[in-house]
């Protein structure tokens, strides 16, 4: 078999819609198309690579030292949503669920080998296996934060018909969930609790200390959905200090509020168009 050929080969099984290139193709004028998932490499990386596990295993270490320092400080909170006489209330995290403490690289996966894209009903059915892995690192930070008196919330946008399955998943892989209170804050469990998070923070900042924030999305720490990608940039910007010390972000390349802030989801139902206006969005830097 010709180099070129291989390659097409190659393409077409690991690679499910670019059109085949010349090279590729090799003599063939014309060939079948390769399936191009946008979640390929990005999954690929999130489960294969050594980089991964060790980014995010040094952002929950980085965690702890912190954790310690806004222990030992009562004017110390992470939250936006924090104001008034709080320093003399018991101290709390709260972390995001999903890329942030579970690792839902599997439906990824199924998705990209059954060349399907995110659907209600595949990540409704995901979601009740309640068999998602931990990111690394995040575990023994929470399991450090509740032997330490730090109660653990979770506050996700898993829908309010998921709590159960989502706490047992949790438990499964042995985070902490304490049985007095309610941990595991999920969308829609409250009327007034919708995709942004900020009344779910403002409630456990009623009654606790918010000393970090974790999560996978800008918005795990303040509201920005709205805000386009120059304005999100500007918003990091402004909030430098808090990176690292108050507010830790985990890496997760494949979805979230940045795709929405390219202001392209007029286009998300066609592949085609959606793939050539990212493409737009690209600066090659001439």
């Amino acid at each position: 078999m010709k180099t070129v050929n291989l390659i097409a080969v190659l393409c077409l099984a690991f690679n499910p819609a670019l059109p085949l290139t010349p090279l590729m193709a090799g003599n063939h004028k014309k060939g079948p198309e390769c399936f191009n998932h946008d979640s390929l490499q990005a999954t690929l990386w999130m489960q294969t690579s050594a980089e991964y596990h060790a980014v995010t295993t040094g952002i929950y270490n980085s965690a702890r030292e912190k954790l310690i320092l806004a222990l030992q400080d009562p004017d110390w909170t992470a939250s936006l949503e924090q104001s008034g006489d709080y320093q003399d209330l018991p101290p709390a995290v709260i972390l995001d669920v999903d890329e942030t403490v579970l690792d839902n690289s599997p439906y990824a996966a199924r998705n990209i080998r059954n060349k399907q894209r995110y659907s209600p009903q595949t990540w409704t059915k995901w979601c009740k296996e309640a068999q998602a892995e931990s990111v690394p690192g995040a575990l023994e930070f929470t399991q450090f934060a509740a032997r330490n008196g730090i109660t653990v919330f979770y506050i996700t946008n898993r829908d309010s018909s998921l709590d159960e399955s989502t706490r047992q998943n949790l438990a499964n892989r042995g985070f902490p969930l304490d049985p007095n209170r309610d941990t595991v804050l999920t969308n829609g469990e409250k009327p007034n609790w919708g995709s942004s998070k900020v009344e779910r923070r403002q409630h456990v900042a009623k009654n606790y200390r918010i000393l970090l924030l974790f999560g996978d999305d800008f918005n795990d720490f303040t509201y920005v959905r709205e805000s386009s990608a120059e304005e999100r940039n500007q918003l990091v910007e402004e909030a430098v200090g808090r990176w690292g010390i108050r507010w830790f972000l985990l890496p997760n390349p494949t979805y979230g509020s940045w795709e929405r802030a390219l202001r392209i989801s007029a286009h998300r139902d066609d592949p085609k168009k959606y793939y050539e206006a990212k493409l737009q969005k690209l600066n090659p830097a001439q």
